[in-house]
């Protein structure tokens, strides 16, 4: 169907305004298609991933390589969505962050060509699409991921620890977890 602004109102979830290619810590949370619990299953409160799940693992810690001003934080693969955090920043360096240290890159939003710009949305959207070239070439899958993803702008290191022992402490909470599914 083709997109119709008379009757599709699609609003976006991003800060109006907001840069989001700027530097930052960003956390994420990326579901799998109709919320299907394909990574993996829970028990006792940790999380036992399958092949899939370690495919999925596997694409997340690669983001790294595909964009150099990025760095990772605390993640979990859970059964149908991943939490994480994404590190923006030239010269990677975060309060209270695993990266602590600098790493000399040269800004690359200066004179950057078009169709360059590495956002957390292009960061996203690269992490969707290697983990679907995957499943689509060794599966029957062809659609992984839901459409979107949340983030959340994560503004000052006790928001930063806050969110890492949510993310830590998922599995043990996935049966009140809003995306829990048996």
């Amino acid at each position: 169907m083709k997109y119709n602004p008379d009757t599709h109102h699609r609003r976006s979830i991003r800060l109006k305004g907001y840069d989001y290619s700027q530097d930052g810590v960003y956390f994420v949370t990326i579901c799998t298609h109709n919320i299907e619990c394909m990574f993996g299953k829970i028990v006792d409160g940790k999380m036992c991933i399958n092949e899939w799940g370690k495919i999925a693992e596997r694409c997340w810690l690669e983001i790294p390589e595909h964009y150099p001003n990025v760095s990772l934080d605390e993640f979990v693969i859970m059964p149908n969505h991943i939490h994480g955090i994404i590190i923006l920043n030239e010269k990677i360096s975060i309060i209270g962050a695993n990266v602590v240290g600098a790493k000399d890159f040269s800004p690359l939003h200066n004179n950057r060509p078009f169709g360059t710009f590495r956002t957390i949305g292009s960061i996203v959207r690269g992490f969707k699409i290697g983990c679907t070239k995957w499943f689509r070439k060794h599966t029957d899958i062809y659609t992984v991921w839901q459409r979107n993803y949340y983030e959340h702008i994560i503004r000052n290191e006790i928001e930063l620890n806050k969110i890492r022992g949510y993310i830590l402490n998922n599995p043990l909470n996935w049966e009140i977890d809003e995306n829990y599914r048996i």
